[in-house]
């Protein structure tokens, strides 16, 4: 388990533990265990089973070490597999806005910690982790119409110190399509707007960001729908998640088939612009908000 020391060891909680759900299945079927026979062994059931090594619920210490056991593990790598997944249920940093944030968005922002690419479209408005706080302010205003003032602060401070992992020195690859409705949608008015453009220009100068604005002129294209975010990891044992929402809920895809369509339209819209057309038009639109 030295491996799982190594690659696991600065993961978020969420992706620390679809690392060791993985592994437990791994472990499971190198031993020819079934999955009702390590749910006899728990006496649970094998749907237990199934969500623990899908990581859709917590790793109790307890299970692990009794599952582990009937896969006939050593001890020191029991011992080393429970200190992790008692890491791995630790809450992250976000758990404390856990009074603004849907719950089933926490893992969102654990995936978004861990991932090593992060690629985004965004119809309508500037990706969060890019968005000034004043734009943030009057987008998550306008999206929570009831919220007082200190609620509505909190979430614009967990969107901003969301934005930290950009400055991380391995800070993920964050590459942001975006339709160019974006810039003509006014968030807290023009002073508002030329910062938030600015910010957007900054940021495209960096060599880890890369920012595609979709023109009115591309038309009709592949990816006219709902946003989504496509996330891939540096450990092996994960695949690519791509992340969509809907007004009050979410879905996360890791189909193969699925991600796959996910970024076969992230690709094609990159094509429809360049860097270079994207900068011109954000200094365009800059000059309409002056």
């Amino acid at each position: 388990m030295s491996d799982a020391r190594a690659s696991a060891g600065t993961s978020a909680p969420t992706v620390l533990r679809m690392i060791l759900g993985r592994r437990l299945q791994e472990r499971r079927l190198g031993a020819g265990v079934s999955l009702d026979d390590a749910a006899k062994a728990l006496r649970v059931t094998s749907l237990t089973v199934r969500r623990l090594e899908k990581a859709e619920v917590g790793l109790k210490p307890l299970y692990v070490e009794k599952l582990l056991q009937t896969y006939g593990a050593g001890q020191q790598e029991i011992d080393e597999f429970v200190e992790l997944a008692e890491r791995a249920n630790e809450p992250g940093w976000w758990h404390a806005y856990r009074d603004v944030v849907p719950s089933w968005f926490t893992a969102y922002v654990s995936l978004e910690s861990g991932a090593k690419t992060l690629r985004t479209y965004e119809p309508q408005y500037v990706t969060g982790l890019l968005q000034t706080y004043g734009y943030a302010r009057a987008v998550l205003r306008g999206g929570f119409p009831n919220d007082g003032d200190e609620e509505l602060e909190r979430r614009v401070d967990l969107r901003l110190r969301r934005q930290s992992l950009l400055e991380k020195p391995d800070a993920p690859t964050l590459w942001v399509v975006m339709e160019e409705a974006v810039l003509h949608r006014v968030a807290g008015g023009p002073e508002i707007m030329r910062e938030q453009i600015d910010r957007l220009l900054e940021v495209s100068e960096l060599d880890h960001v890369s920012v595609d604005i979709v023109p009115f002129s591309a038309g009709a294209h592949v990816g006219a729908c709902a946003p989504f975010t496509y996330f891939r990891f540096e450990e092996p044992e994960l695949p690519d998640v791509v992340y969509s929402e809907i007004l009050s809920a979410s879905v996360y895809l890791d189909q193969r088939s699925d991600v796959a369509a996910h970024l076969e339209a992230h690709n094609r819209m990159s094509l429809l612009t360049s860097s270079a057309d994207s900068r011109t038009l954000l200094h365009r639109m800059r000059k309409e908000y002056s």
